[in-house]
């Protein structure tokens, strides 16, 4: 069993997305939700990066889908993430913290234009489609559709940190597996331990 404040697995996550980097379905996850009927909704997104040196995983949704009406419901969600060249397997758990434009927070805004201007033009442009999960009513985007490179995060983007603490390592070439949980400590500093268990 090892311990330590910076989190161990993220090496590991870093160097299987260096291995795996060739194959673009690499930089997509499944992120499973619980909805307030209960049941479990999964779904896939996009790895939009750690925010800044943290361990926080970043991803955008649109604040219209259902996985924002899931996490309001319940904060807690899973990420389980397959690298297919090496064979590795991260399901990682964390609370994720939604945000919108609403939030009071000035640097949690800064951080959701950050993660806009860092989307391409084509996926800022979902953002001003119908509804999602709604029936379809021919509200195709229209051709003439445009967005001012320069506009900030239009009203429906939501950037979405996962804060992990409790992430599985299995290694299926090695038949290697890892468990690491994170506590905090009264200053509220994240502190992680690893153990190897069975896979």
């Amino acid at each position: 069993m090892g311990s330590s404040a910076t989190a161990p697995w993220k090496q590991l996550l870093l160097n299987a997305l260096q291995s795996n980097s060739h194959l673009k379905h690499s930089s997509y996850f499944q992120l499973a939700t619980v909805g307030n009927n209960g049941r479990p909704s999964n779904r896939t997104v996009v790895f939009r990066g750690f925010q800044d040196d943290s361990d926080k995983i970043q991803m955008n949704t649109d604040s219209r889908t259902r996985k924002i009406e899931d996490l309001k419901h319940c904060p807690f969600a899973e990420i389980c993430w397959y690298f297919t060249d090496t064979w590795e397997q991260f399901r990682i758990n964390g609370k994720v913290d939604i945000i919108d434009g609403y939030s009071a927070d000035p640097l949690k805004l800064q951080h959701r234009e950050k993660a806009w201007f860092a989307s391409s033009l084509r996926s800022r442009l979902q953002y001003l489609g119908p509804t999602p999960g709604l029936p379809s009513l021919n509200e195709e985007l229209s051709e003439k559709t445009s967005l001012d490179p320069s506009t900030g995060p239009v009203g429906a983007f939501c950037l979405l940190l996962l804060d992990p603490d409790q992430v599985d390592y299995l290694n299926l070439k090695s038949n290697e597996r890892q468990s690491f949980t994170s506590t905090r400590t009264g200053s509220g500093e994240k502190f992680w331990t690893s153990d190897k268990v069975n896979p």
